[in-house]
């Protein structure tokens, strides 16, 4: 294995890095939000909102990532006329807005299933106790129900987070070039795929090594245990300054 080439290839990779971190971070941005008022709408009484939910979750998570990325990518032309009417052609034949609307689409589906199953884990006690204190359904929702159920959730949640690092690399299919975007360039310049892809893997080995990280602090921070540890801490801080 030639090591010259291989640092020669990491450092030429490394400037695909940012792309693929800030098409993976506004993803999950865009699809957390779109994700909580699709979980909100799943589990309402109202069919009129639920049953739309129901198939937007039923679509996205049923079909290939790689599908709905080439339908809104290549798709998106067959009605060029229509965009070109309502002004969205400009962001149609960007690859960048589809690949990251198809993202967006594909873990807001995905997260929207895992908050679902947070928000229908809260103790329904707690509810109960809200409720007698006086709070409304806005404030029951802020205080009490969201909170919990991001907890709840968010082991599985860095599982998607993990996949949508991985899912990214599906971007160079559609010209993004990303970390796997700019490795399909340089195999066909060298001819050396392997090293190519050993300095690649790495490299999303990394990102998910951080963002694994990143979720098992959050974890920590978030958890009943930790926040009454931290409780017990402020109190003995205070019981120690008043004995002074």
């Amino acid at each position: 294995m030639d090591w010259a080439q291989l640092a020669d290839v990491a450092t030429r990779l490394a400037g695909g890095l940012p792309t693929t971190l800030l098409l993976v971070g506004q993803s999950l941005l865009i699809g957390f939000v779109l994700a909580v008022l699709v979980a909100l709408m799943r589990v309402s009484p109202n069919p009129l909102l639920s049953a739309p939910a129901y198939g937007f979750v039923y679509v996205f998570r049923s079909t290939p990532l790689l599908v709905q990325l080439f339908l809104i990518y290549y798709g998106s032309g067959q009605f060029r006329p229509f965009f070109q009417d309502v002004g969205l052609w400009f962001l149609f034949r960007d690859a960048w807005f589809c690949a990251i609307l198809a993202l967006t689409l594909n873990t807001g589906a995905y997260t929207s299933e895992i908050i679902r199953g947070g928000i229908q884990s809260v103790p329904h006690g707690q509810l109960e106790a809200g409720r007698a204190v006086g709070m409304s359904p806005a404030q029951l929702f802020r205080r009490i129900t969201f909170p919990v159920a991001i907890r709840q959730a968010l082991p599985a949640y860095g599982n998607e987070v993990i996949l949508m690092v991985k899912a990214s690399s599906l971007a160079s299919t559609i010209t993004i070039l990303e970390i796997t975007g700019i490795a399909k360039t340089i195999i066909a310049q060298t001819f050396r795929p392997v090293e190519v892809f050993i300095v690649a893997g790495a490299l999303y080995l990394a990102i998910n090594f951080v963002a694994t990280q990143a979720i098992l602090y959050a974890e920590r921070r978030l958890s009943p245990a930790s926040a009454a540890d931290r409780a017990k801490a402020a109190e003995r801080r205070q019981k120690a300054m008043l004995a002074r």
